[in-house]
């Protein structure tokens, strides 16, 4: 009676590899994706809370006007260029104000839902995403 060989022959061998590296593959490829998607939820984030410190800053003075250039308003907008990795410029190019109103933006990692590039918050509550940034930026850019 002969024995039987015990193993895997190479070509076993190889078929399994190449199917571990595809499945590998695919996965990273997810993970990239479902990262990308968190630092734009990161970037909606950080709009979302300029509104708090705009009304802190209104509550001062009862105006919107330099606010654009308060520190820590453009402290969490710089934060949200940042996580973006939109073009760089000077943060405060990001946002404007008037007596009454502001509205400010930052590009998102990846394009979003609708095909958004950027995404707005402005004092009226409107939080949405832009196709592309409008020329000039105004405080109804927004809307």
């Amino acid at each position: 009676m002969q024995k039987l060989k015990s193993g895997f022959t190479l070509m076993e061998l190889l078929v399994a590899i190449a199917i571990i590296g595809i499945l590998s593959s695919v996965v990273l490829v997810a993970i990239n994706s479902a990262r990308s998607k968190a630092l734009n939820v990161a970037v909606k984030s950080a709009l979302s809370s300029l509104r708090n410190q705009a009304e802190n800053f209104y509550n001062e003075g009862y105006t919107y006007t330099n606010v654009c250039s308060n520190d820590e308003f453009l402290n969490i907008l710089a934060n949200a260029t940042t996580t973006g990795g939109g073009p760089t410029g000077v943060i405060s190019d990001y946002c404007v104000s008037d007596a009454n109103a502001w509205a400010a933006y930052s590009y998102l990692k990846v394009e979003d839902t609708g095909g958004a590039i950027a995404w707005c918050v402005n004092s009226s509550g409107i939080s949405k995403g832009l196709p592309a940034t409008t020329t000039p930026w105004t405080v109804d850019s927004c809307i």
